[in-house]
């Protein structure tokens, strides 16, 4: 600890004695200072023990010494030196009273004793103290580093609450906790979430400074990794700012993790470097050479049903598309499941089991991004149905297909399965679809628009009514005969004859195509 003013006055080479202030003598002192000035205030900066003789003091002014000494009190001058013997052959009793007043710690410093040895004193009890830390912090690093290689990152975390007398927590990639020491601080750091998820949104490294749920400590946030964009953050909640010795240990976990963390992530690539080749042979149906590159690592994903996920994304940087892979990964990471991410450059492939907690969060994630969307420019997802190795590449096709449904449909995720549930209609709405339309029906619209009748919305009444002559001529109030040479002219217009059910389904589309007012 740095040097106080009782570790001063114990000091058997500086004869110092107490003349006030006896009850805050163990201030710390941050450095001993010498001046004769009426007014040395300006040139302090606090926790100064400041040494005088009185040169240019009235030091038996009453007034004088209260406004002197609570001015050096309000600058945060710990303690006050006064050297007898040279001007004043005793402390006044002004001087006295205003410290004792003040409560500021007075020292009568006797005249053999030099300023100097006091700075000298001080000065030395500093650099004992920063090597007692530097050494502290060194031998904190060694035992993290001890415990990291021993224990893995739960070692580390135990290691440093330990170092700091506090709490210590890992957040993964989507800031969820992955570990915490002691156990008891696993709720504290869930509950800074939001903290971690907005460190995770500043550029790595970056750093900030919370209260702690409740305020009940001081919590330091450090993200983890080299890469523009965090994979991991540490949170390490202590009672108070970190002395020397503790920030030593602190950087020296970051240090530890990063490289935990890079480590990791060479790691990681190259199993997605094995995924690609497992799910390559799968979509070119060899299902038993996948199985074969899958070994342990993919391999117990194939013996269940799983879903393919394609999902695009369009944000700069394809942060969609990595927050949506971070999701996965970090699900079935705490679930214990095994989840294939793929990278295909703007595409990522999933294949996760059915019905598993990794595709659940993918779905979640999908749900979340749809509500929170400002934009059609955004992630976008289409999931198959279940599979096995066999159909593999068939779920492939269906997730292609719902991926293009969901685009078409301004959808963050579309299944596969839903598509054949809902109606056709949606999938219409495509420019070519209605340039189609719009050129089928042209003639139609001009023949009406000249006022010669209304064909258009004759043939959707027909169309509706399947035919039926009677129930469509009674829907737009005409005679029957009316409506059969309304029909005769449709089929003179475009050339083209009702009585082929292709025309009808055509014309019928391209009505609801354009939505044509009926």
């Amino acid at each position: 600890m740095p040097p106080t003013l009782a570790s001063l006055v114990h000091h058997s080479a500086l004869k110092l004695t107490v003349r006030a202030g006896e009850d805050r003598l163990d201030a710390p002192v941050r450095w001993a200072h010498a001046s004769e000035l009426a007014d040395p205030v300006p040139y302090m900066e606090g926790g100064e023990l400041l040494l005088i003789t009185a040169l240019k003091l009235d030091a038996e002014d009453r007034e004088a010494m209260r406004r002197y000494v609570k001015r050096l009190a309000g600058a945060g001058v710990v303690g006050l030196g006064f050297a007898v013997g040279v001007h004043y052959e005793d402390i006044p009793d002004a001087l006295v009273d205003a410290a004792r007043a003040e409560g500021l710690p007075l020292l009568e410093v006797p005249r053999r004793t030099p300023f100097l040895a006091i700075s000298k004193a001080v000065s030395a009890a500093i650099a004992a103290d920063q090597y007692r830390a530097v050494t502290a912090g060194f031998a904190a690093q060694r035992e993290l580093t001890r415990q990291t290689l021993t224990d893995g990152p739960e070692g580390l975390l135990a290691a440093l609450a330990a170092q700091v007398d506090g709490w210590a927590a890992l957040y993964d990639a989507s800031g969820a906790v992955v570990a915490t020491a002691p156990e008891w601080a696993g709720r504290r750091a869930a509950r800074l979430t939001a903290e971690v998820t907005r460190l995770r949104e500043r550029p790595a490294p970056a750093s900030s400074v919370v209260a702690g749920p409740d305020h009940e400590d001081r919590v330091e946030l450090h993200s983890l990794g080299t890469g523009r964009r965090p994979r991991a953050a540490l949170a390490v909640g202590t009672a108070a700012a970190p002395g020397t010795a503790e920030r030593y240990a602190v950087h020296s976990a970051i240090a530890l993790l990063t490289l935990t963390t890079e480590r990791s992530r060479s790691l990681h690539a190259a199993e997605q470097r094995i995924g690609a080749a497992v799910l390559r042979m799968l979509l070119a149906g060899e299902p038993d050479h996948a199985r074969a590159v899958a070994g342990d690592l993919y391999g117990g994903l194939l013996d269940a049903p799983f879903r393919i996920i394609v999902a695009v994304g369009t944000e700069t940087g394809g942060e969609g598309l990595g927050a949506l892979a971070e999701t996965a990964e970090s699900a079935a990471a705490h679930s214990g499941e095994t989840v294939l991410v793929v990278p295909e450059g703007e595409r990522l492939v999933v294949l996760a089991a059915d019905g598993g907690v990794a595709l659940a969060a993918c779905c979640d994630h999908a749900a979340a991004r749809e509500t929170a969307r400002k934009t059609d420019d955004d992630l976008v997802m289409g999931l198959s149905a279940p599979a096995g190795p066999i159909t593999a590449a068939t779920a492939y096709k269906q997730a292609m297909q719902a991926l293009s449904v969901a685009r078409r449909r301004g959808r963050a995720l579309v299944e596969h399965e839903h598509m054949a549930a809902g109606s056709v209609l949606p999938l219409l709405a495509d420019d070519a679809v209605r340039a189609f339309a719009d050129g089928l029906l042209r003639a139609l619209r001009e023949h009406d628009a000249t006022g010669r009748g209304d064909l258009v919305a004759s043939l959707r009444a027909w169309l509706s009514r399947h035919g039926q002559w009677d129930a469509a001529a009674a829907d737009l109030g005409v005679h029957r005969h009316t409506l059969r040479y309304r029909m005769r002219r449709v089929e003179e217009i475009l050339g083209r004859s009702l009585d082929d059910p292709d025309v009808r389904m055509e014309l019928w589309l391209a009505l609801k195509a354009t939505s044509e007012p009926g």
